[in-house]
């Protein structure tokens, strides 16, 4: 049995107590959180600091501006560590707790739940076994309309980007399925709500392999594309089962979530529509990770690690650094 400490009880990290308290393989040791309304059956602790229990691994669902703080202080303690997408809250941040897991050697892994879907863990098979040929081309599309709610009196009005609440994940996706990202160019969208939030645009990307995508976002948008809504994974968001990445290769084309592949040749001759078959998700990804953190502690190499997480985090980070600094130019006087 895993003894596992939870540091957070916000949304995720209650449901990774849940988590927790029905898995057969740990037992949790506790919620570490300041605020003592939060109402568990389990052990309560103000801080880490406070807890003198053993550990084997920490899940840190704590504000992403404290995920550096926090993880070094569980590596200073020999904890193992899951930590919440994304890894931190600067690139600076993240590599000073990447060298802190290295220095003491603990194991980590990092919440990038969706590489734990198996359609995408079998998308990702079917571009490196050449299916489609070499990859070309991808094209990503994430769109919903978040409710007024959701940025209401919170840090959110002005600090809330789906840049890196949102596509955090989907770049994420891009670089677990095609490959590494080299390169970005990022354009604004229009303020629909008024403030000085990023709230859509554009982004052109790169490859290490050669191919180049597109992706577009918005959170101002009501639409049936994007991850959550095609695949069903928020009981929050609506679900349409639509496809939201299209990838083209020099053999055919592939869809996601619905697994459509498309075989041609040229111009002359239509593609043939085949269906791929969609494995079964027999653990929902949340689960699925908590089972795959336990053989981590045990010594399985990790599906993303913080050194992975990082470089996920630093194409993200330029993203949005080059949105802002488009949106400053445009809004500066002439």
């Amino acid at each position: 049995m895993k003894r596992i400490l939870v540091a957070g009880g916000g949304l995720i990290g209650i449901r990774h107590v849940r988590a927790v308290i029905e898995h057969p393989g740990c037992m949790l040791v506790g919620l570490a959180d300041p605020d003592g309304s939060i109402q568990i059956d389990a052990p309560r602790f103000a801080s880490m600091d406070e807890v003198q229990d053993p550990v084997d691994g920490v899940i840190i669902a704590t504000p992403t501006r404290l995920h550096a703080e926090h993880g070094i202080l569980a590596a200073s303690r020999g904890w193992n560590m899951l930590i919440e997408k994304p890894v931190a809250a600067s690139v600076d941040d993240a590599l000073r707790l990447k060298t802190a897991v290295r220095q003491t050697n603990v194991r980590s892994l990092v919440g990038h739940h969706r590489r734990y879907h198996t359609t995408l863990q079998h998308l990702k098979e079917v571009i490196a076994q050449g299916t489609i040929g070499r990859v070309i081309n991808v094209s990503l599309l994430w769109a919903m309309r978040k409710p007024d709610s959701y940025f209401e009196q919170n840090w959110r009005t002005s600090d809330g980007s789906p840049v890196m609440i949102n596509l955090v994940h989907d770049i994420d996706v891009l670089r677990f399925v095609i490959g590494e990202i080299t390169d970005v160019v990022a354009l604004p969208g229009a303020s629909i709500r008024g403030s000085d939030r990023i709230e859509s645009g554009a982004v052109a990307i790169a490859f290490e392999n050669g191919a180049t995508g597109t992706i577009s976002f918005a959170d101002t948008a009501p639409s049936p594309w994007g991850f959550e809504a095609g695949t069903g994974e928020n009981p929050n968001i609506g679900t349409t089962h639509q496809d939201m990445i299209w990838i083209t290769g020099t053999s055919g084309a592939v869809s996601f979530p619905s697994m459509t592949l498309w075989r041609g040749k040229d111009w002359g001759t239509a593609a043939q529509k085949d269906q791929l078959t969609r494995p079964e998700q027999q653990r929902a990804p949340l689960e699925a990770q908590l089972d795959h953190f336990l053989d981590v502690i045990d010594g399985a190499p990790p599906l993303i690690d913080v050194e992975d997480a990082a470089r996920t985090l630093e194409v993200t980070s330029r993203i949005e650094h080059g949105l802002k600094a488009r949106t400053t130019r445009a809004r500066a006087p002439a």
